[in-house]
């Protein structure tokens, strides 16, 4: 029997089939980065921003269609994390839009639901690039308005949209040269027709269910706040929770466990299937993770600073405290701005807090937060004005989306590093008014460089340089102007492009696995190398990248 139209309850499996096929091919979406760096989070940031819009399609007792997906368009989007999950949360937006309130979708309404979805996705990106999940979106969205009154079966109907968007995705290395070079296809638009290809599965299986009950699928474990009481951190002997998981054909659980064992404690190392999940307390999450990378591709990677989580709760809880009697006493008295970062290391953490932070938002490189994450701090505020700073280029889309989710003042300075979102703040004036405040902090960002040196997760070629997997690799925006084998020498190579005749000053931020000794003695080589500028190390505490560099 041919599927002709699609109802609520149907709406629903095909919801979670396409997340569980995304879920399946998840690490190898993240594998298309165009860098080989340990942040390729494409596939990650889309299935927690699937997950998020199938939750709350899964909450919807009405069996209409038009009602699943208006829910699901609200779950994406405040789940959406990266660029690439904001990009998908406009789509169902957009093929939200489509189904103009009907309770069930036949082929025209579903192809015109394809094709506003590519529309309103195209209108929520600035510059939209051509060779990337846009371009795929909007051919799919073109081929199914083309073929919809010829045709009387979703799944037909559906089949001939993939092979069209496969082919589309086969081109896109031609028409972004970034990925021609990588030797990859765009990660965004693989992801979306996994997401396809799911729903095709669940319409092709007409007796197809959910998967498990609407109430537990995928529900997140809800905890109420419990009072904490104060622990002394400095007994803390592992500050950093670190899980993740490994995607490989290495069998030998019990030798992996042995290897990482001197690391931490709270250890836990299972496996199964082509996978191992790692959980570990360390002061080393780096050095975990390298040893990891041996073994395979890194998934769903979390780094939690305990210590800070820790003394963050009972600050909270003593300025609520303290609040409570300040709005007593001065219930007329509004702050100004308030500003929330988003940063990753302890150490970037405290300077922020010295800079008058009001919130940090955990997150950046693996770790990118979601709209509702930002959201929550940004209600955490009681400014006038809110000012948020994503320092990273993957968080700005999430960040945007908190404008039209609160009637409160919030401006986005779209800071692309830590060094940038430090350069800002440098400049902001509590006293001036906010257009003045936006506009120079926006000049402040575009006069600092930045530089980061990690370690490449893949054999690769950039720029003609051959570059193999765990060589160092060091970085500015958009280019891979340093490979080797020591950590300090590719920093000195990196700088050293950097620098130019109105440099004046060089800070050194390093992370969590690279030793005071070896930040001094990068320090060192500077200063004989450029002695006329400024050099300052300051411990940035980051995972994963061995130093960050500002150069003003």
């Amino acid at each position: 029997m041919n599927t002709k139209t699609i109802d609520g309850y149907k709406l629903k499996v095909i919801l979670e089939s396409a997340a569980i096929k995304l879920e399946a091919n998840k690490d190898e979406v993240n594998s298309l980065n165009v860098f080989p760096v340990p942040d390729g989070d494409t596939g990650t940031n889309m299935l927690l921003t699937m997950k998020s819009a199938l939750k709350q399609g899964l909450e919807v007792e009405d069996n209409s269609a038009y009602k699943v997906a208006q829910a699901a368009s609200q779950g994406s989007l405040m789940g959406a994390r990266g660029n690439s999950g904001v990009i998908l949360s406009q789509l169902f937006r957009g093929f939200a839009s489509g189904l103009e309130e009907k309770l069930e979708i036949d082929i025209p309404t579903f192809a015109l639901g394809l094709k506003k979805a590519a529309d309103t996705a195209y209108k929520a990106v600035m510059k939209p690039t051509e060779g990337t999940i846009l371009t795929v979106a909007r051919e799919c969205g073109e081929k199914a308005m083309s073929i919809c009154n010829h045709n009387d079966d979703m799944v037909s109907f559906l089949e001939e949209i993939l092979e069209h968007g496969n082919e589309v995705l086969s081109r896109t290395p031609e028409m972004l040269p970034v990925l021609k070079q990588a030797g990859v296809v765009d990660a965004g638009g693989k992801g979306l027709l996994y997401l396809i290809e799911g729903a095709l599965e669940a319409i092709s299986d007409e007796k197809r269910s959910l998967v498990a009950s609407e109430r537990t699928q995928v529900m997140e474990v809800q905890t109420k706040a419990k009072k904490r009481e104060h622990i002394d951190t400095d007994d803390i002997e592992f500050g950093y929770c670190t899980e993740f998981m490994i995607n490989t054909t290495y069998g030998d659980v019990e030798e992996f466990r042995e290897q990482i064992s001197a690391n931490g404690d709270s250890l836990l190392v299972v496996g199964g299937e082509g996978l191992i999940k790692v959980h570990i307390h360390t002061n080393n999450p780096g050095n975990v993770l390298e040893k990891a990378l041996k073994l395979g591709e890194l998934s769903d990677i979390k780094i939690d600073n305990m210590r800070y989580q820790h003394e963050e709760v009972l600050l909270k809880d003593e300025l609520s405290r303290m609040n409570e009697v300040e709005q007593t006493e001065h219930h007329n008295e509004v702050k100004r701005y308030s500003v929330i970062a988003i940063s990753m290391g302890v150490g970037i953490d405290e300077l922020f807090k010295d800079m008058n932070v009001d919130i940090i938002v955990s997150g950046g490189q693996t770790m990118n937060p979601s709209t509702e994450d930002i959201l929550s701090a940004v209600n955490s505020t009681e400014g006038e004005h809110v000012i948020i700073l994503p320092n990273n280029s993957n968080i700005i889309l999430a960040a945007e989306q908190t404008k039209h989710l609160s009637d409160r003042s919030i401006s986005v300075v779209p800071t692309k590093s830590i060094p940038q979102g430090i350069a800002a703040l440098l400049v902001l004036d509590e006293d001036a008014d906010l257009e003045s405040n936006i506009e120079s902090m926006t000049v402040a960002i575009d006069e600092v460089k930045t530089g980061q040196v990690t370690f490449a997760v893949r054999d690769t070629e950039f720029n003609g340089t051959a570059i193999k997997k765990n060589d160092i690799i060091g970085l500015s925006d958009k280019d891979i102007l340093a490979a080797g084998n020591d950590i300090n020498m590719v920093s000195l190579q990196l700088v050293e492009k950097l620098v130019d005749d109105d440099s004046s000053i060089i800070t050194i931020m390093y992370g969590s696995d690279t030793t005071d000794e070896q930040a001094n003695e990068l320090a060192e080589a500077l200063e004989e190398k450029f002695g006329d500028l400024d050099i300052e190390v300051v411990f940035g505490g980051q995972p994963l990248y061995y130093y960050l560099f500002a150069i003003e």
